[in-house]
């Protein structure tokens, strides 16, 4: 019996541990810190050993395979042991997708990627496809994959998830964008950031698709660099296409061998360019799998867009407050501040990945009116916008964040929660920051 160990006791940790039993492995879960009490009954029902608050090298160094969580670096001791002993080290993505023969939608991108997840799942359900959703979002994809038998699944793919394939292979592949992200976490070079988004396309073949956007500098270069065997789709904003998505007239016009179709921007529940890009991609992927013109513009005019991105809290005294606590990086503010219409004061700060806030300038220059910080560290925030906006204060919580920001605006004002930072120095995680932003709204 082959032994597979699981390094991380999180959501894909306890997923690929039910479907690794349930195809024979012998299974070993260990994470060097405390397993939830949730995940604890599930692996305790059923039978899986496992270890918490330590990682035994004796347990952990006799596996024929390791997945390892992609939350866990490449760097660490044990990682790099594994790799000294050739033992094979892969993503739950790779290992869950030996067990699939279902049409594999796999959606990565620094921004965006999480909205045109949903809305991609959204119009393939509403147009009728068996499919499932996972990957960075919902139940894991090996634990769907051991427990349903969808037809397709549309994955949301972070770059740690990437960096661990060998043999994964959507048949349909997007990359929404690429800009400066996790730059800790690839030795502050762009470049090995890009490589790791292109593993999307890595082991695709002229049957498959890579839907990018075709405005995007950092794909453009990759693209003319290094080669891919997959069909090109293109999907642009800033120019007319003979082959795949671009605007005109305020129209998403979709251009491809096989099929056409026209929707007016107006019509989507997703407002702003870098949705427009987000429907252009996922309008793409329906198309290639035959959804119906009909069904497209009824779905994608109904859909309701993912918690914490650009999410309408609610109007307090004519002050509108919006959560997008998902921004932790300056390219997703970036686009928040572009929709922003009437006077803001922003909520930014938490932990810094090595942000360069000069991109913020015009923007902030033009639109926000006052500062919140919202972190530990906020100098340079601090130091960034001190020439640019006059009010800057410091918060140390979510609840004093949105008090302080109510007391700056006026009626006619939004607050707009966009960190550009992650969130580990105040908040478990984005979520529990949004969540709390809200509540903290909701009882001013």
């Amino acid at each position: 019996m082959k032994r597979l160990v699981i390094l991380g006791g999180g959501e894909s940790g306890i997923g690929t541990a039910i479907l690794g039993k349930k195809q024979g492995y012998e299974v070993f879960v260990s994470d060097k810190g405390k397993i939830a009490d949730s995940y604890k009954e599930v692996l305790l029902h059923n039978k899986i050993d496992f270890e918490e608050n330590q990682h035994t090298e004796g347990q952990i160094l006799n596996a024929d395979v390791v997945m390892k969580s992609p939350g866990i670096p490449e760097k660490v001791a044990m990682v790099k042991a594994l790799f000294s002993k050739q033992i094979p080290v892969i993503s739950e993505i790779e290992f869950a997708a030996r067990y699939t023969v279902a049409t594999l939608i796999g959606i990565t991108g620094s921004n965006g990627k999480t909205t045109t997840t949903m809305l991609s799942h959204h119009v393939l359900k509403e147009a009728g496809l068996d499919v499932g959703m996972a990957g960075n979002i919902g139940d894991s994809f090996a634990l769907q994959v051991a427990q349903k038998t969808y037809k397709n699944y549309v994955l949301e793919l972070s770059s740690f998830q990437l960096d661990g394939i060998k043999d994964f292979k959507p048949t349909i592949a997007i990359i929404t964008n690429i800009t400066p992200d996790h730059l800790d976490r690839y030795e502050y070079d762009f470049e090995k950031y890009v490589a790791s988004k292109f593993r999307i396309t890595k082991n695709q073949t002229k049957d498959d698709f890579l839907i990018y956007d075709a405005d995007d500098a950092a794909i453009d270069h990759w693209l003319k660099e290094n080669h891919t065997n997959a069909q090109l789709v293109p999907f642009s904003i800033e120019k007319e296409l003979s082959y795949g998505a671009f605007l005109k007239n305020n129209d998403i016009i979709i251009k491809l061998n096989t099929a056409e179709f026209t929707m007016s921007i107006s019509r989507l529940t997703l407002q702003g360019k870098h949705n427009t890009k987000n429907t252009m991609a996922s309008t793409l992927a329906a198309k290639l799998l035959k959804v119906r013109n009909s069904d497209l513009k009824e779905s994608l005019s109904n859909f309701e867009g993912a918690e914490h991105r650009l999410e309408n809290v609610q109007k307090v005294n004519g002050v509108q407050f919006i959560n997008d606590s998902k921004a932790t990086n300056v390219n997703a503010t970036f686009y928040a501040l572009e929709c922003m219409d009437r006077p803001t004061v922003w909520i930014v700060g938490g932990v810094d990945k090595g942000n360069d806030y000069n991109d913020l300038l015009p923007l902030v220059r033009e639109k926000v009116k006052a500062i919140v910080c919202l972190g530990l560290e906020n100098e340079k925030i601090i130091q960034s916008f001190s020439n640019v906006v006059e009010n800057i204060i410091q918060t140390a919580g979510a609840e004093e964040a949105a008090k302080v920001a109510y007391k700056l605006a006026h009626k006619g004002d939004v607050v707009l929660l966009s960190p550009a930072c992650a969130s580990f120095d105040l908040f478990e995680n984005y979520e529990d920051r949004g969540r709390q932003f809200k509540n903290a709204v909701r009882s001013l």
